[in-house]
């Protein structure tokens, strides 16, 4: 192809990005509200409130129809809520959405891209009224989006989950639902507590977490994330390599000091190729085989979608009910 006639081609596509993202833009003012900051008009003349966000006060339709979410964490919450998007990405790592969420609340859900890296034209097709993302996946193209329909920035994602899904349910105008989310939530951590043995012996308990990652260090997952602030609910004790964790996240180490991650029980997943994670080689090692939780047979393998990536009240209800089955076991 010579190269004028590729420039007109790469021209021509920016043109339709900047065209379609321009028709959306239309009603919206720059603080990422309705142009006029009434409460009474914005995308399609909509009643509007106004949420606080990571990127500042934002006026969301106070009833959203067409919503894209772009992580997992704000998918798990929309449809934890009742609320299914018109669109949402997906894990760089799978083509599909999250397997733990049913298949019939996902089905029919356009998918915009992956996570950190959606498709804008796509996501503009869609015409949506609310987008619901993070500033740590999304933070560089907030001006992007909001052009496209008022957006929704948590500061970050992870062990924020649980302030998140609060932000998530204020933007959706789902408040009501949510305080029974997180009431049933807090009643099925009590119960597996009970199904455990008690408070005193969860506390006795001492649990890992260990991640194998294709291309990088094992992960032993410390206190500021979301599964062990799952751990920390249900309170049980935790090794004191996790206090090591950098940033409270992990504390990464080779398969040579995979010992460094000893404790009553182990639960492990994979991200991944585990051949090429190093999960196969490491755990039929010495030193694997010869950890306390190994020995007893209190190594539980478990989905990493789930208990890593699912980031919200619907994982973790599912989180909960595999850990006291495998705890009880």
């Amino acid at each position: 192809m010579a190269p004028s006639v590729r420039r007109r081609g790469l021209a021509l596509g920016a043109l339709t990005l900047t065209g379609a993202l321009a028709l959306s833009a239309c009603g919206f003012s720059e603080s990422g509200g309705s142009a006029s900051g009434s409460s009474d008009s914005g995308s399609g003349g909509a009643a509007t409130h106004t949420v606080k966000t990571a990127m500042g006060d934002v006026d969301v339709p106070v009833d959203p129809k067409r919503v894209v979410v772009l992580d997992t964490g704000e998918l798990d919450s929309a449809l934890t809520l009742g609320v299914q998007p018109v669109g949402a990405t997906h894990s760089a790592s799978e083509d599909s959405f999250p397997s733990y969420l049913p298949a019939s609340r996902t089905k029919g859900i356009k998918e915009v891209g992956e996570i950190a890296n959606p498709n804008l034209e796509t996501v503009a097709s869609l015409k949506p009224d609310l987008i619901l993302t993070s500033k740590v996946r999304d933070g560089d193209r907030y001006n992007q989006l909001r052009a496209i329909a008022p957006t929704v920035m948590t500061e970050s994602t992870g062990s924020a989950w649980k302030e998140n899904f609060q932000l998530h349910a204020e933007a959706l105008g789902k408040q009501a639902e949510a305080k029974k989310v997180v009431a049933d939530y807090d009643a099925h951590v009590a119960k597996v507590t009970e199904a455990i043995g008690g408070k005193k012996k969860a506390a006795a308990t001492e649990v890992n977490f260990v991640r194998f990652v294709e291309g990088a260090d094992i992960r032993i997952y410390g206190k500021q994330n979301y599964i062990g602030s799952i751990l920390a609910d249900l309170g049980v004790g935790r090794p004191a390599i996790t206090d090591k964790a950098k940033d409270g996240f992990s504390y990464d180490v080779s398969p040579e000091k995979i010992d460094l991650a000893d404790a009553d029980v182990i639960f492990t997943s994979t991200y991944g190729d585990p051949a090429k994670a190093g999960t196969t080689k490491t755990m039929n090692g010495g030193l694997w085989k010869g950890l306390k939780a190994s020995k007893n047979g209190k190594v539980f393998k478990v989905d990493d979608r789930l208990w890593i990536a699912g980031i919200g009240y619907t994982a973790a209800g599912k989180i909960l009910d595999e850990f006291q089955t495998k705890m009880a076991g």
